[in-house]
């Protein structure tokens, strides 16, 4: 029995990784494989579900964005379209006669809420072309050419009110030829120039990733600088709201940045 469990272990740690001539020599006794076939047993056999074990999640956009010859086209996509219809059949064979009051007025709620999604999908198609409209810059030029853009913006520009736009961008995502974005992403504060011109906060934090990212490791910007960067291109922010939006995007201080740069060195 000792022999046989001796040579089971031994093929199960060959298997892992360990040299038969090692397992079965002199040099390894049986304490010594029961040992070592005990470890085994006690790894995890899927130790990436440790780490995480909840299902990935996929965001589906409602929206898609794409160039065309007459510039930026917008459409929903269909398949975050509910598939709901009217069985004519059955609405025709309704009457007007008393017994068939209560299903008329079913057929009355049904006829509503196709309504209601109709009226909410152009909504939706509304508030995004307008997004679109007032965002191409971001579109062509990325991050750092965000206008900044508010709720009542949109809400003037297709005649609606603020909380419904607020509800229609809420938990709504576009997909764009930069990649997949809520729609409130594009909405964000402004700065105002030196020019009077405002500047979108998201344009802010692109520019300060920038100028981190392109500094010299050995002596890395500090808020204080950045803020005179940004200043002199006429956008004048306080350092506090440089290192406001810095720790917002999770990027180390400067003092910070130079140890790292000096340890890879």
């Amino acid at each position: 029995m000792q022999i046989t469990g001796m040579l089971h272990g031994a093929r199960l740690l060959q298997f892992v990784g360990f040299p038969a001539s090692e397992i079965l020599g002199p040099s390894a006794s049986e304490e010594e494989i029961a040992c070592a076939l005990a470890l085994v047993r006690s790894c995890h056999p899927r130790p990436g579900a440790t780490v995480s074990a909840g299902s990935a999640e996929y965001v589906v956009p409602d929206v898609f964005v794409r160039r065309t010859e007459h510039g930026w086209g917008v459409e929903i996509n269909p398949a975050t379209l509910p598939r709901v219809r009217l069985n004519q059949s059955y609405a025709s064979l309704i009457g007007r006669n008393a017994s068939h009051a209560s299903m008329r007025a079913q057929l009355q709620e049904a006829r509503w809420l196709l309504k209601s999604l109709e009226i909410r999908h152009e909504t939706l198609i509304k508030v995004a072309r307008s997004i679109v409209e007032r965002q191409t810059a971001f579109l062509e030029h990325g991050e750092e050419h965000m206008r900044p853009m508010i709720l009542k913006d949109i809400a003037e520009a297709i005649t609606m009110h603020e909380s419904t736009i607020s509800r229609v961008t809420s938990g709504k995502y576009m997909h764009t030829p930069r990649g997949v974005f809520e729609l409130r992403y594009f909405f964000s504060s402004q700065v105002e120039g030196a020019d009077g011109s405002g500047t979108s906060s998201t344009a802010i934090r692109a520019k300060i990733r920038k100028l981190v990212k392109d500094e010299d490791a050995e002596a890395p910007l500090s808020d204080g600088r950045i803020a005179e960067l940004l200043s002199a291109e006429g956008i004048p922010v306080a350092r506090r709201t440089v290192a406001k939006y810095r720790e917002a995007m999770g990027i180390a201080a400067s003092n910070e940045r130079r140890r790292a740069g000096l340890k890879q060195m």
